[in-house]
């Protein structure tokens, strides 16, 4: 069979096996992809496929076999799967993380990308200058300006006093600095800590 005879070969049968292989599979696109699939092993055969050889049912013969074979490997999988229990349940973001995406999504568009890329990729500020368009000197600026707005932000759900777990000591971030104080006694004086927030 010549080329141009297996164009035509293809032409007349594929629609016709794909109709004879959706009656068999119930599936219309599995059945186009098995008839394909069959064409494509008979191209590298088409030397031999002679007129009296009954090509057609060679190749519905193939597509019903490799349409078999795919549901035996579906039905592998899904017994595989039954069997396979599920994974332990992920536990969800921390009351911290929230806060971090929250106030994130309140900086321009700028100043959050550059946060991402710097902080949470850790791509130097040339790299994040080539990956964003930007000279170097403004993404600095957009970093220093992100995360001077982030520490406000993230300052003020704090600003009322929390807490903290570790040592039972109430913390508070006040004055114009930055820095965090603890208290020791919900009315007592507030002593410095070296710790600045960022």
């Amino acid at each position: 069979m010549t080329e141009d005879e297996f164009d035509a070969f293809y032409a007349t049968a594929f629609p016709r096996l794909t109709g004879q292989l959706y009656a068999f599979t119930g599936d219309h696109g599995e059945a186009q992809d098995v008839v394909q699939e069959a064409f494509v092993r008979a191209w590298d055969r088409r030397q031999q496929f002679l007129s009296d050889s009954a090509p057609e049912a060679w190749i519905r013969t193939v597509a019903m076999r490799l349409a078999v074979s795919r549901w035996r490997r579906a039905r592998r999988w899904l017994e595989i799967v039954r069997r396979t229990p599920p994974p332990d349940s992920t536990p969800g973001p921390g009351p911290e993380h929230t806060a971090l995406v929250a106030a994130l999504r309140e900086l321009p568009p700028a100043q959050r990308m550059a946060i991402v890329l710097h902080h949470l990729c850790d791509l130097s500020v040339e790299q994040v200058a080539s990956e964003t368009g930007a000279p170097v000197g403004t993404v600095k600026a957009r970093l220093y300006r992100g995360r001077a707005e982030l520490a406000k932000r993230l300052a003020g759900d704090e600003a009322d006093g929390r807490v903290d777990e570790a040592d039972g000591q109430v913390r508070r971030v006040g004055g114009t600095d930055g820095q965090v104080r603890r208290v020791g006694e919900a009315d007592g004086p507030a002593r410095k800590e070296s710790r600045r927030v960022r």
